[in-house]
């Protein structure tokens, strides 16, 4: 049996130093009972309940390192719920495909290091904010989302109700002459056109020809009034307010429309014109040739000051005369079940958006008809001719800075005279005044502090978006429910709208408008204009729209090293819940982003109130 060992110096009373060697049994004095004090082996007692303490101190530094380590654990599993285990050193691509197969992404430390190695290098913006907001994401999993999230702020919006369908004047005969209209632009561009050429038609008592659509080399679509809309529907429901045909009489075809002077360009008309402009330099042309060809009329015709009547006809053509062609409206239909996760029951939006194709599935039988679950629609406006022409910086460095300018160069030679001729304002600046578009990362940022669910179901509308995938990385890794309409439909239903970019376009503005809560990230963008309009007027107070002020979001983010995640969230609802407020149509502003007004909507309460007095 191994000896007991003591120091050289005398040890204190209560706290002697006797230690045990690294082996062999404590005393005993027998089998399994301590030495007693008066026994002989009493100093082997004393260092034995030593020992006990010892061995007692010891287990509490243990258990104390456990419960880190436990800690530790849970804080590891619950940010891995947003990871993907990484598989023999290799992450995996990032697949767009329909909620539940996409139940987790890539690990999002992993997925930050690959973001923009693709076609374009950049380094990861936002990293910091970015892993907060991956682990405030996975604590909040279970937690509920705000309440006003969802819903709109402006508690009497209920009170608007579309109207803009009554009518309080004659037919017009047309009778002036035949007026022409080649919108230009994409399909957003093309409708405000549309809408604009049906006032002046009115304004001028001229035959509307139904409008055409001229090639643009941006958007590569030869798609026509008819490959889009009903033009039957539209020629149809305008019937009580101008007269349209569908092409020129036979003796005004062969006329050369430029030697005679009846082609009119945007050059000719100053932008927002008044109805005054018409009547004075546009009439004597139709009394003269009895033709006139408006050529590109993009934004021809002013908001404010509009005749009550010819503001409310606007509004009738943009809200109801033009509808979808079947073709366009079936896909959209699809798109919405699969976004609401084959849910049988319409939406509010749902008939005015895909007409027929609206109807339950269980044909007719509402009794057992399921509501589905809420998706948020996010246009993300961040295409190459977007970040082009905003002269901004995105993170790519010199070679992102030469390749915008190539397309500058290409697409738009105005800018880069400009470039050359004049002083223009900075990246940095352009960034502080809220002028440079919001980058995917920044836009997955606000959604994060906004509180949305790491699960929300998320529509992304838009055309292919600056950098590709890899890009997009960031938003898809800290909400993997993200799809599009291309991950959303097959193959096969996509194949007859391949290659027409404004009929996509529609496919986007069927899945926006009726969609529980819509959110854009330009609130400048042609697109975002005319469904968050869509939505006010069908939406009875039920579809919200989230519209980013990015001036004041630029004054957050360029504080981002130092910002704490509450500090950020708070900061981020405040700026979005103050620009989320949307009463009445201001002076001045469009009709088809702000229909809240009279010639567009009612207001319950007017009525209420002259019904009372």
């Amino acid at each position: 049996m191994s000896e007991i060992s003591t120091s050289g110096r005398a040890p204190p009373a209560r706290t002697p130093t006797t230690s045990y060697p690294l082996s062999g049994p404590r005393s005993h004095s027998g089998p399994g009972q301590l030495s007693q004090p008066n026994s002989p082996f009493g100093s082997t007692w004393k260092a034995a309940m030593r020992m006990r303490r010892g061995w007692c101190r010891r287990r509490g530094t243990v258990g104390l390192v456990a419960l880190v380590v436990v800690f530790f654990c849970v804080n590891w599993w619950m940010l891995s719920r947003i990871q993907d285990p990484i598989r023999f050193g290799k992450v995996k691509r990032i697949k767009f495909r329909f909620l539940k197969g996409n139940a987790s992404t890539v690990s999002i430390k992993e997925e930050l290091k690959t973001i923009g190695k693709g076609k374009m290098p950049q380094k990861t913006a936002y990293a910091r904010l970015l892993s907060k907001a991956a682990h405030a994401l996975a604590e909040g999993q279970k937690r509920a989302e705000p309440k006003d999230l969802w819903v709109d702020p402006y508690v009497r919006a209920a009170s608007w109700i579309s109207c803009s369908y009554k009518r309080d004047w004659k037919p017009s005969e047309g009778s002036n002459g035949y007026m022409m209209v080649t919108a230009n632009g994409g399909i957003n561009q093309q409708r405000v056109a549309i809408c604009n050429a049906v006032a002046v038609a009115r304004l001028l008592n001229a035959t509307l020809v139904l409008p055409k659509f001229m090639y643009s080399t941006v958007w590569k679509d030869v798609s026509q009034f008819g490959d889009i809309y009903q033009e039957e529907h539209f020629i149809e429901f305008l019937r009580p307010d101008i007269r349209i045909v569908k092409e020129l009489p036979k003796d005004l075809q062969s006329l050369d429309l430029d030697a005679v002077g009846s082609v009119v360009t945007d050059v000719d008309i100053v932008k927002e014109a008044k109805p005054s402009f018409y009547m004075k330099h546009i009439l004597p042309i139709l009394h003269k040739n009895r033709v006139v060809h408006f050529v590109g009329f993009g934004n021809r015709l002013a908001s404010d000051p509009i005749p009550f009547e010819l503001q409310r006809l606007r509004c009738r053509c943009n809200f109801h005369a033009l509808r979808f062609i079947p073709k366009i409206q079936e896909a959209g239909a699809l798109l919405i079940q699969r976004m609401r996760q084959n849910s049988t029951l319409p939406a509010p939006l749902d008939p005015y958006l895909v007409g027929p194709f609206a109807v339950s599935a269980m044909k007719g039988d509402r009794s057992n008809a399921e509501k589905g679950s809420k998706y948020l629609a996010l246009h993300l406006r961040f295409e190459i001719d977007m970040v082009a022409h905003s002269l901004c910086e995105f993170g790519g460095g010199e070679e992102e800075r030469r390749e915008l300018q190539a397309y500058r160069e290409i697409h738009f030679p105005a800018l880069v005279e400009q470039q050359k001729t004049e002083k223009l304002p900075s990246p940095e600046q352009l960034k502080s005044e809220g002028l440079c578009p919001l980058m995917p990362e920044e836009t997955a940022l606000m959604l994060a502090a906004l509180g949305f669910n790491r699960g929300t179901h998320i529509f992304l509308a838009g055309a292919q978006i600056y950098g590709g995938e890899a890009r997009l990385s960031t938003l898809t890794t800290l909400f993997p429910n993200l799809v599009t309409k291309e991950s959303l439909l097959s193959s096969t239903e996509m194949e007859p709208f391949k290659n027409f970019s404004s009929q996509l376009a529609a496919l986007d503005f069927i899945g926006c408008g009726a969609s529980d809560l819509f959110a854009m990230t330009d609130s400048g963008s042609q697109f975002s204009s005319l469904v968050s309009g869509y939505r006010i007027y069908y939406g009875s107070g039920k579809m919200p729209t989230i519209r980013p002020n990015k001036r004041r979001l630029a004054d957050i983010f360029v504080k981002n090293d130092s910002m704490q995640w509450a500090v950020f969230e708070k900061r981020m609802r405040k700026a979005v819940r103050q620009n989320k407020r949307v009463f009445s149509r201001p002076v001045g502003r469009s009709v088809y982003r702000y229909p809240r007004c009279r010639a567009c909507m009612c207001n319950r309460d007017d009525e209420d109130r002259r019904q009372r007095h």
